[in-house]
C-alpha cells in the first residue's frame, strides 16, 4: 500500500475476517461454561427438592386426610370448630352425617340423621365451605329458613367435627 493511503482504512492483510473454528482456544472457555451450568442447574435441582421437602414436613403444616368417599380433607380434627361465633344469629342446632346433594333445588347438602329421610336437614352456607366435611359426623349451628320441599333447611353459620 502507498504512504500517503487514508490511515482510516485497515490493512486487510493484518486483520483476519475469519475466525479459527478448530477448537484449541475456545474449547477450554466451552468446556468451563457448561461445567458451570452443570453446577448451576444441579444446585437448583437440589435446592427444590429441599424446599419441597420442607414445606410437607413443616412442624404444625395441615395434613391432608382421605375422608370416607374418597374426598380430601384437609387439617380436620375431632372437635375442631370452623365458621361463625355469633351464636345468637346461629341459634338452631342439628346433628348428623354431611352428604352431598339438596331436595328440589333447596340445599346443597344435608345431614342424614336417625329416623330415614324425613328427618334430614337440608343445608345452604353463606360462612362455611361444606364440601371440606362430606362423609364426616358433624354438629351444625345455623338459621333456619322457610322451604317449600325440604322438611327443615337451613343456612349454616358454624360447624363442629365430631367424628
Amino acid at each position: 500500500m502507498e504512504e500517503n493511503a487514508d490511515p482510516k482504512v485497515l490493512n486487510v492483510k493484518d486483520s483476519s475476517l475469519v475466525h479459527d473454528f478448530s477448537g484449541s482456544k475456545d474449547t477450554n472457555n466451552a468446556n468451563m461454561f457448561t461445567k458451570k451450568v452443570m453446577v448451576v442447574f444441579g444446585f437448583l435441582v437440589i435446592a427444590g427438592i429441599l424446599s419441597g421437602y420442607l414445606l410437607v414436613n413443616v412442624k404444625g403444616a395441615q395434613k391432608i386426610i382421605k375422608g370416607p368417599g374418597g374426598s380430601f380433607q384437609t387439617g380436620i380434627e375431632k372437635g375442631k370448630i370452623f365458621g361463625s361465633s355469633d351464636e345468637k344469629t346461629f341459634k338452631d342446632q342439628a346433628e348428623g352425617v354431611l352428604k352431598t346433594g339438596g331436595i328440589d333445588g333447596e340445599g346443597a347438602y344435608h345431614l342424614e340423621r336417625p329416623g330415614g329421610d324425613s328427618q334430614n336437614v337440608y343445608l345452604t352456607s353463606s360462612f362455611v365451605d361444606l364440601s371440606q366435611f362430606v362423609d364426616t359426623k358433624v354438629k351444625v349451628w345455623g338459621q333456619t329458613n322457610s322451604a317449600k320441599k325440604a322438611g327443615w333447611l337451613m343456612d349454616v353459620g358454624r360447624l363442629q367435627i365430631l367424628e
